[in-house]
């Protein structure tokens, strides 16, 4: 078959090229490189089952292809960049969507939409299914992203109920793994950008919020499944072991074998203080639910970096 994907050179939309290449499918990869980067992608080149265009999907798509999947991943994903960027993200989340679902609509294709879990905000919920309509501020400094994200499911169920587009809507939660921009602020890339740079490790608040972190082929993996199924509604896509961000931070020392100092800043505007995935739906409808423990993946995300920094540190003149 042949998919359509937007967002193909992000962390997530790379690792989605990847796997429906090696299940022997035909890709068009979309994106910009706001925030995606053609150091993911790099390895396509000269695939002949890959072709990539930059574009921006919030203007007009002109691809005469026709496509079997259409995947709609572009988005401004972590804080430093839709904060910087708030116009873009809603774009994102609002034309950028529809313009894919039309794609999808015009070809009598799979649509699947990548949503998240800041979807349910400052949950009064714990852990959160796909059932709680959370606990969002429409007009915090999170709200381009949220309300962008919520925006993306209301139009893409709109598209499935009016017009009869095939369609599912992943809700993601934290996911992590190679390819990720260490510079994105997200708690993840910054820990490890801290601690392979020796530095002290950035706390916010006290530690005690929780987040549940999902290795990047658990996701995708995930999300092969939900585009295949004839789920409509929102599924959760995470894993559920739930740890403090402190917990997490003592997680990263052991992986890098040394015990860096921790430090505390004031907690971001509208931080979530609980997040853990609810992932029954997703266990009951897709028989799908993480395999990679977070020490293995963390292992494997800090090794992929460190091999980044070896090919690019200068090297020393011979004696």
């Amino acid at each position: 078959m042949r998919h359509l994907i937007s967002g193909a050179a992000g962390f997530i939309g790379s690792h989605l090229c990847d796997y429906l290449l090696h299940a022997g499918h035909d890709v068009i990869g979309l994106d910009n490189f706001v925030t995606g980067s053609a150091e993911n992608i790099a390895h396509l080149a000269g695939n002949p089952r890959f072709y990539f265009e930059e574009c921006d999907v919030t203007l007009p798509i002109s691809i005469a292809a026709r496509f079997d999947g259409v995947w709609h991943l572009a988005s401004l994903a972590s804080p430093k960049y839709y904060l910087a960027k708030p116009l873009e993200t809603l774009e994102s989340g609002s034309t950028g969507t529809r313009n894919m679902l039309e794609i999808a609509k015009r070809d009598g294709a799979r649509f699947l939409v990548t949503s998240t879990s800041e979807c349910y905000g400052d949950p009064l919920e714990h852990p959160q299914s796909e059932t709680y309509w959370g606990n969002v501020n429409p007009v915090g400094l999170r709200s381009c992203y949220d309300e962008s994200k919520r925006y993306a499911e209301a139009i893409t169920m709109a598209y499935h109920r009016t017009h009869g587009v095939r369609t599912n809507i992943a809700r993601i939660f934290n996911t992590y793994g190679p390819r990720m921009a260490l510079d994105d602020g997200r708690v993840v890339p910054a820990f490890l950008d801290q601690a392979l740079k020796g530095k002290p490790l950035t706390v916010f608040g006290d530690g005690s919020q929780t987040r549940s972190f999902c290795y990047v082929s658990d996701l995708v993996e995930g999300l092969a499944r939900l585009a295949g199924s004839d789920e409509r509604l929102p599924v959760n896509l995470g894993n559920p072991i739930e740890l403090t961000i402190l917990e997490f931070a003592a997680r990263i020392q052991k992986v890098m074998g040394s015990d860096l100092p921790i430090i505390e800043e004031p907690l971001p505007s509208d931080d979530p203080k609980k997040r853990r995935p609810d992932i029954s739906k997703a266990k009951r409808v897709l028989g799908w639910e993480p395999k990679v423990a977070l020490d293995d993946g963390l292992r494997e995300t800090v090794a992929y970096f460190k091999s980044l920094t070896a090919a690019t540190a200068p090297r020393k003149s011979p004696a």
